[in-house]
């Protein structure tokens, strides 16, 4: 099948001639740039992505999917709110917690913490802290043993390692004639836990559930009841349906409630980058309005002689629209096989950058990642792509139509 003759002009129109390699240098300078744009916003948006990823990853190692708390802090019965609970669609595990303030001394340090009363058992269904232990072991805490596994931040904080005492004082205290005294509990340190969120690592303070319920007078209640599900972003879903079906006055929350806002500003700081680095694609592709302005004045006489052999405005304007989209169309694949390639690899590209220029970009001395995570979501992909082609064949729009204007017997008149 023969092509239509509009095409094969504006595909020819993209080769240099001897008289306009300048035109033909515009040309080469407005794909690299599509290409350089479409290949920056990938790999950024990856990284977000890679961010946002690691970071919830953390998060959720320490805070549970779904929540289950009893309307005043206490609940009792926790077995059957647990099963109830685990009887629900994508639950995958249950486990109770006692959760409460309290102070924790070592000599002249004193620091505050949320102290958590967990069954070492049953706490592996709901959180990761296994994977994170950094001495010592989850199943450490034995009841009425009294020992207490820290976040490496508040030992480090209170200047204690495995093996020592430490002091956990609750708020809670005891009415004497003498007044009302803090109830005081020597607690031995049995392991050191980091998650890489300084929030955890330097606030929380682990013990068994009935060592927490005994220093909190709770008898067997419990604070709540901690859910897991295989999927994480069904968790609102699954508090909304837990609501309607749970026969004990509780309260439900999800892991998109507790930490709303930092996830929202992380979203948000996605999409300003996508704003920003889309500026970079904008730029680049309305060169090609600088390049088709040029070639449509430097074809006047072509233009003039189609339009004599009967050449229609709109076939004018789709000669020079090919030749912009075509432009618009490579500088696109190579920044999308680019960006591609370079988000598929950065965990191999940024080590030998680190090494060739003798520094690290993320030191472990200041952050907790310490390498740049990467997570390449073909959505993302599918977005810049399309936007950038949009701007690309807008840009050609202008142009193409002013060559559709041109007067064949003005642009001849001096050839």
């Amino acid at each position: 099948m023969a092509l239509p003759y509009e095409l094969l002009i504006g595909l020819r129109y993209t080769r240099a001639k001897k008289h306009n390699h300048f035109i033909s240098f515009i040309s080469l300078i407005s794909m690299f740039g599509i290409a350089l744009g479409v290949a920056a916003l990938i790999v950024v948006l990856s990284v977000m992505n890679g961010f946002q990823t690691e970071l919830r990853g953390r998060i959720l190692a320490v805070v549970s999917h779904v929540e289950i708390t009893g309307a005043n802090g206490e609940m009792a019965g926790w077995e059957g709110v647990a099963t109830q609970a685990a009887g629900q669609p994508h639950v995958t595990g249950a486990a109770p917690f006692v959760q409460a303030q309290g102070m924790l001394a070592y000599g002249q340090a004193v620091r505050g913490a949320l102290v958590r009363g967990i069954l070492p058992d049953q706490e592996g269904k709901v959180a990761d802290f296994g994977a994170h232990m950094k001495r010592g072991q989850l199943n450490a805490l034995t009841p009425d043993s009294f020992n207490i596994i820290l976040g490496a931040e508040l030992a480090r904080a209170l200047g204690v390692s495995v093996g020592e005492r430490v002091t956990l004082i609750a708020p809670q205290g005891v009415v004497t004639p003498a007044g009302v005294v803090p109830r005081l509990k020597t607690f031995t340190v049995v392991g050191l836990f980091e998650v890489g969120m300084f929030e955890y690592d330097s606030g929380l303070a682990l013990i068994h559930l009935s060592d927490a319920q005994r220093l909190y007078r709770m008898d067997d209640r419990v604070s709540g009841v901690r859910l897991k599900l295989d999927d994480l972003f069904l968790a609102p879903r699954v508090a909304r349906a837990l609501a309607s079906t749970l026969d004990t006055d509780a309260f439900i929350s999800d892991w998109t409630q507790s930490h709303a806002n930092f996830f929202r500003a992380v979203q948000i700081e996605k999409n300003m980058m996508f704003i920003i680095l889309s500026l970079i694609i904008a730029v680049a592709a309305f060169n090609i309005v600088s390049t088709l302005v040029m070639a449509v004045t430097d074809k006047q006489a072509d233009i003039a002689i189609l339009r004599t052999l009967g050449a229609s405005p709109m076939s004018i304007m789709a000669v020079f629209i090919v030749q912009g989209a075509l432009i618009g169309f490579i500088g696109l694949g190579l920044g999308v096989a680019g960006g591609v390639a370079l988000a598929l690899n950065v965990d191999v590209v940024v080590p030998f950058i680190e090494r060739l220029l003798g520094t690290q970009f993320l030191a472990k001395e200041v952050y907790y990642i310490s390498n740049l995570p990467s997570e390449l979501q073909w959505r993302d992909v599918t977005t810049i792509t399309g936007v950038a082609f949009v701007l690309a064949l807008v840009a050609t729009l202008y142009p193409s139509w002013r060559a559709a204007r041109v007067n064949p017997a003005a642009a001849l008149r001096y050839e």
